[in-house]
């Protein structure tokens, strides 16, 4: 059996862990390039717990300037098993009010530009996302905030910008009428790599804002974002502390199928593969390439 570690992306607002104990910081290589931050390896309780801050320590880098495969990478690297991604968002249906937290199941992609895949020419694969989150991951942060009297929603599509301005009205209004719930613009590609990387993976969107198409709502701005953001972040950090302290010790069989991703996903014959390619997928794949 595989150890269970639990991996955490800090976004908006989240660029520490507190209660993560025995700390240690480690800047690993990736061949993908360098990652946001320096990992922040420690635990909480008995879980070994792998801490990122998406956009690096002082939100140096924007949406479009993270380097999504370099930290799916580098966090296979650190053994990281499940990933849950704490993410500000806004949110397009009334009830999902700032501060609310928000259990996505689901994701539309509307980046562009961004590298969305560790394969290519020299080894295509072609995974499945028909259901992007982890289940049974998604369930065990259902009962850490029940544990913890953290209201939260579950289930929901997120719908990923590639901002890093904010919606327009005609943008906010569309993707409302076509019911999606939430906003952001760093879910994806992560959601697509960590999938690739045989990672289950688990949003807890965390609503700031309305985006612009509430009425009373008009314009989203970074001041308000930020304190709301502050308010999330702390209860974030109590969720992922439960979360950890009461986490298997052994990875649990996703029914997503995330641990075996890749099992018949790889097309490329052995005799056609880019050898450059196929080094650089080692720590992601490096379990089907190496059969």
């Amino acid at each position: 059996m595989t150890a269970a570690v639990l991996g955490v992306m800090g976004g908006s607002g989240v660029y520490d862990l507190p209660g993560l104990e025995d700390i240690r910081e480690e800047a690993i290589e990736s061949p993908w390039g360098e990652p946001s931050d320096a990992l922040r390896i420690g635990r909480i309780g008995d879980t070994k717990v792998v801490f990122l801050a998406r956009h690096g320590r002082g939100h140096r880098l924007s949406p479009s300037g993270i380097n999504y495969r370099a930290n799916i990478d580098a966090l296979k690297r650190a053994g990281v098993t499940d990933l849950v991604s704490l993410s500000a968002c806004g949110s397009f249906r009334a009830e999902l009010h700032p501060g609310l937290f928000v259990l996505v199941d689901q994701f539309v992609d509307r980046t562009h530009g961004r590298a969305a895949s560790f394969f290519g020419n020299g080894c295509v694969a072609h995974v499945s996302l028909a259901h992007p989150v982890g289940p049974v991951l998604q369930g065990r942060i259902a009962a850490a905030a029940e544990a913890e009297n953290i209201v939260i929603h579950r289930g929901g599509t997120y719908v990923c910008m590639e901002g890093p301005q904010f919606s327009s009205y005609a943008e906010s209004t569309t993707y409302k009428a076509q019911g999606y719930d939430v906003i952001g613009m760093t879910n994806m590609p992560e959601a697509k790599l960590a999938r690739e990387a045989e990672i289950t993976y688990a949003t807890i969107a965390m609503v700031t804002d309305f985006d612009c198409w509430h009425p009373t709502h008009h314009a989203v701005d970074v001041a308000s974002v930020v304190a709301v953001a502050r308010t999330n972040a702390s209860k974030a950090a109590r969720l992922v502390a439960r979360l950890a302290r009461d986490f298997p010790k052994e990875r649990e069989a996703c029914p997503a199928g995330s641990e075996h991703a890749l099992d018949g996903a790889v097309m490329t014959a052995p005799a056609q593969r880019d050898p450059a390619l196929v080094a650089k997928l080692d720590a992601v794949a490096g379990r089907v390439l190496r059969d």
